[in-house]
């Protein structure tokens, strides 16, 4: 599988991680399987890196789909004018 790196200045990381935490909700705690709020076991820099892989992947799907109806109205716009004639009329 390909990858897709970035490169964050070692003086930024920790501000482009919290941001994104803030930006995005993380919570600092969760509930577990027991009822009990605990600290949130996902890391910050483990929920960033989903929210930035959910960001790509509902941008490819967004693109596609747009693009997909642009070539469906094409092609239902090239279909658009049947040949309806009165047979009464020369």
């Amino acid at each position: 599988m390909a990858q897709f790196t970035i490169e964050i200045a070692d003086e930024d990381v920790n501000r482009v991680l919290n941001a994104m935490a803030k930006n995005y909700n993380r919570p600092d705690t969760v509930v577990d399987d027991n009822g009990v709020e605990v600290d949130n076991p996902e890391t910050v820099a483990q929920f960033a890196n989903r929210i930035v892989r959910q960001f790509l992947a509902e941008n490819v799907k967004a693109y596609e789909v747009k693009e997909a109806k642009r070539v469906a109205a094409e092609q239902a716009n090239a279909n658009a004018n049947p040949d309806i004639r009165d047979p009464f009329l020369p």
